[in-house]
């Protein structure tokens, strides 16, 4: 696939996918005879991993490592002291996304709040407005006293 596509399919910019690719985390895995960037269904796999993790706060070396964990351990070639380091990296990855999607929950539950609080605030001034007039207006309108 060409980067277009990628990046439609991935929710990416272009701008971001020639990122990754600068910066090695996803080095498309061909060119075309116009040196356009070529990506395969692994490319995006890995494009994918990333999307998820930018927005829980992951590092651009962090995402490399986990990057590379995964691939040792999808490589049977991987010796045993490697596979273990990879899950070991693994765990603490997930560990990272499992906290920080309890934050976002936490924050989630504020926002919801908040907006069920300015809703009812915004309600209670239309029902204001619309019905006896508000003590401010009263008083705006009424005589001076002698």
């Amino acid at each position: 696939m060409q980067i277009g596509q990628v990046a439609a399919r991935t929710e990416l910019s272009i701008t971001t996918v020639r990122h990754y690719d600068e910066v090695g985390l996803v080095t498309p895995s061909a060119r075309s005879t116009g040196r356009f960037r070529l990506y395969t269904e692994a490319d995006i796999d890995r494009l994918l991993v990333i999307r998820r993790m930018k927005p829980l706060g992951f590092t651009l070396a962090e995402m490399r490592d986990l990057l590379d964990s995964l691939a040792t351990l999808n490589d049977a070639g991987a010796s045993q002291e490697q596979r273990a380091t990879a899950a070991s990296y693994l765990q603490q990855c997930r560990t990272k996304a499992q906290e920080s999607a309890t934050t976002l929950r936490k924050q989630l539950t504020y926002a919801e709040e908040l907006a069920e609080l300015l809703a009812a605030k915004a309600a209670e001034v239309v029902a204001n407005r619309d019905g006896p007039r508000s003590h401010t207006a009263r008083a705006r309108s009424a005589k001076p006293i002698p």
